[in-house]
């Protein structure tokens, strides 16, 4: 038998991420991350869909990203909010961790802050991780002042353990290891032995 359903029919109204897609503008993502995207090779994750599924990974408290596409793929809200169709593949959870070290630990953990700052001033997260709901905050500026600085902080320690977890790890002390030991191949190679010296 053959159904024609349209996901937005089946995600209602009040659904906390309608409303957090219609009270946020992902768009500043685009020009933030240009440099990152040429035209050729292999075709990349689009960064809004990138980070909005680290979003939802910081706000349902999933910091592995296996877990994370797996959640994503399962929940039909999800699904509308990064505009994957019931039917449509999502990114292989490589492609997440791979994207993030395409970025830098530095430029990454600034434009998810960026976008988490964004939520709290729209009244869209209460404060460290936790499960969400439909209901946006009552504006209170001290209060929002108190969320954005606990968020901040938490989205650091989030991020750390994404990077802990990754099957991809790629910090920055890594890739200064990993640079240590080529320059030290390079020197190895030019710099002649004491015995081709003696020769």
């Amino acid at each position: 038998m053959l159904y024609q359903v349209h996901l937005q029919d089946l995600i209602p109204e009040h659904n906390f991420y309608r409303l957090l897609d219609t009270a946020i503008d992902f768009h500043f993502l685009y020009k933030a991350t240009a440099k990152y995207y040429g035209d050729e090779g292999q075709e990349s994750i689009d960064p809004v869909v990138f980070f909005k599924i680290c979003l939802v990974g910081y706000l349902n408290n999933i910091n592995s990203d296996r877990k994370l596409i797996e959640y994503c793929s399962n929940c039909l809200d999800v699904r509308l909010f990064i505009r994957y169709d019931i039917d449509e593949a999502l990114p292989w959870h490589s492609t997440i961790s791979r994207t993030r070290g395409l970025y830098g630990e530095e430029v990454f953990l600034s434009l998810f802050k960026a976008v988490l700052k964004l939520c709290v001033s729209k009244g869209m997260i209460r404060g460290k991780r936790q499960a969400v709901d439909s209901v946006f905050i009552k504006a209170n500026a001290s209060m929002d002042s108190l969320v954005e600085k606990e968020v901040l902080e938490d989205a650091s320690a989030f991020v750390d353990e994404l990077e802990e977890n990754s099957e991809f790890k790629t910090t920055s002390t890594r890739k200064k290891l990993v640079e240590q030991h080529h320059n030290w191949k390079k020197r190895s190679i030019q710099e002649p032995t004491q015995s081709q010296l003696q020769h």
